[in-house]
């Protein structure tokens, strides 16, 4: 079982939840919009508020807090 992402507890409206490509734990994997294959552990677990685009991020989508 993963940790709880700051992503989750800080209520990012992108935030898409556990994704478990073989179904059991040993893969599962915090996802969402701007990291559909996983959330880097900077953002997810880190000091990393993800309020500007990582470097190497593939979009521009950052955290919004859901309405």
């Amino acid at each position: 079982m993963l940790e709880t992402p700051r992503c989750f507890t800080r209520s990012c409206k992108h935030y898409t939840g556990v994704y478990q490509p073989d179904e059991t734990e040993m893969t599962e994997r915090n996802v969402c919009e701007a990291f559909p294959e996983q959330i880097p552990d900077e953002i997810a677990y880190g000091n990393n508020l993800h309020l500007k685009p990582l470097k190497d991020q593939s979009n521009t989508i950052v955290y919004e807090k859901e309405a």
